[in-house]
C-alpha cells in the first residue's frame, strides 16, 4: 500500500543539519575523527579513510555489551537525540551515532525487521522520498557478511560528495563504462559477481511511483546475481547501492579480507581502514583485490 511521507517536502536537509548541532552539542552525536588519501586503480580514485580515534567507540560498545543484554536494539527505542524526522508510517530516520561521514542517516524500520529480510516496497518509499530531496548514496547491507553491525532493517544514507577533491562517487568512472544486456549492466574492471541497473526519472515528481521501479529493479538485479527466487523471504549476504540514477547489488562471500572489513561503501569505492598497517595492506593487495575477495569472484 502506498503511503505518503510524513515530513514536509523541502525540509529533510534543514532538518538533518538542525538535529545534528543540537546532537554534538548534547553529546549524542559522537563522530569519529578519520584522515584520508587516494589510492588509486583502474582509473577509480579509491577514497580510503583511515580512523584517528576509536577508543570512544570502543568504550561505548564496551559499556553497551556490559550494561545491555546480548539481543539489546539500540533503535527499540531509539535515542531521542538522534531522531531526525518521521519518514513514513513505518520508517523513522535518525543519525548515525558514530558517523565517519558528516550527516550520515539512517532509514529505520518502526517495528523489528531481521536485517537479512528482503527490501520491501515500504523500505524504497522510504529510501527515495528521502533521495528526492536529500542528494546522497543510498545504501543497505544484507546482514553481518556484508558488514551489517545492527540486526533490526536499517538503509543508510550518505550526501554527496564523499569528499571534496571527489565530485561524484569513486566508481563513477567506471559505471560510465557499463555494458547493458537489456536492463542488467555489468563492468568489465569489476573482478566480482555484480548486477547494476539505471533507474527511472520520477523521483522528483513521485518518489512513491520511483519506489514502485526500484522495487522491481531490485528484484530483477538479485536474480541476475542468482540470490532470488520469488519463493524466496532472504536473499543472502550482499550489499545494494543506489543513487537517484542508479543501483547496483554485489553478493558477499566475507565480510573482511586480512582484517579489513568492508560494507556497501567499499564498492563505491570508499574503504576504511583503522591504522596504516591496514592502508598499507590494502595498497599491497591493492583496493579491487580486497573487494574481489570480499565478493563473489568472476
Amino acid at each position: 500500500m502506498n503511503q505518503l511521507r510524513l515530513f514536509t517536502p523541502g525540509t529533510l536537509r534543514a532538518s538533518v543539519i538542525d538535529r545534528t548541532d543540537r546532537a554534538l552539542q548534547c553529546g549524542a552525536l559522537q563522530p569519529i575523527p578519520t584522515e584520508y588519501e587516494f589510492v588509486e586503480q583502474n582509473g577509480i580514485r579509491f577514497l580510503v579513510r583511515i580512523l584517528s580515534n576509536l577508543v570512544r567507540k570502543q568504550e561505548a560498545k564496551q559499556q553497551q555489551e556490559t550494561a545491555k543484554p546480548k539481543d539489546f536494539n539500540p533503535f527499540l527505542p531509539y535515542e531521542p537525540d538522534l531522531f531526525v524526522t518521521d519518514i513514513s508510517e513505518t520508517h523513522l530516520c535518525l543519525l548515525n551515532k558514530f558517523n565517519v561521514v558528516d550527516y550520515h542517516l539512517l532509514i529505520v524500520t518502526r517495528e523489528f525487521e531481521e536485517q537479512e529480510s528482503l527490501l520491501t516496497l515500504e523500505d524504497f518509499q522510504a529510501m527515495r522520498s528521502c533521495l528526492a530531496e536529500y542528494e546522497g548514496l543510498a545504501f543497505y547491507n544484507s546482514g553481518k557478511t556484508a558488514g551489517a553491525s545492527q540486526r533490526h532493517k536499517h538503509l543508510q544514507l550518505v550526501p554527496l560528495p564523499l569528499a571534496p577533491e571527489i565530485p561524484q562517487i569513486p566508481i563513477a568512472p567506471l559505471l560510465a563504462t557499463a555494458k547493458f544486456d537489456r536492463d542488467i549492466g555489468t563492468i568489465a574492471d569489476f573482478p566480482f559477481v555484480h548486477a547494476v541497473a539505471r533507474l527511472d526519472d520520477s523521483w522528483p515528481t513521485s518518489p512513491l511511483d520511483a519506489a514502485a521501479s526500484s522495487l522491481k529493479t531490485y528484484r530483477t538485479l538479485l536474480q541476475a546475481v542468482k540470490l532470488f527466487d520469488e519463493t524466496e523471504t532472504k536473499a543472502g549476504a550482499y550489499n545494494l547501492l543506489a543513487t537517484r540514477e542508479w543501483m547496483i547489488i554485489v553478493p558477499r562471500s566475507h565480510e573482511s579480507f586480512q582484517s579489513i572489513s568492508v560494507n556497501s561503501l567499499g564498492f563505491a569505492g570508499a574503504l576504511l581502514v583503522k591504522d596504516r598497517q591496514q592502508m598499507q595492506i590494502l595498497k599491497d593487495c591493492t583496493p579491487l583485490k580486497v573487494l574481489q575477495n570480499v565478493g563473489r569472484s568472476l
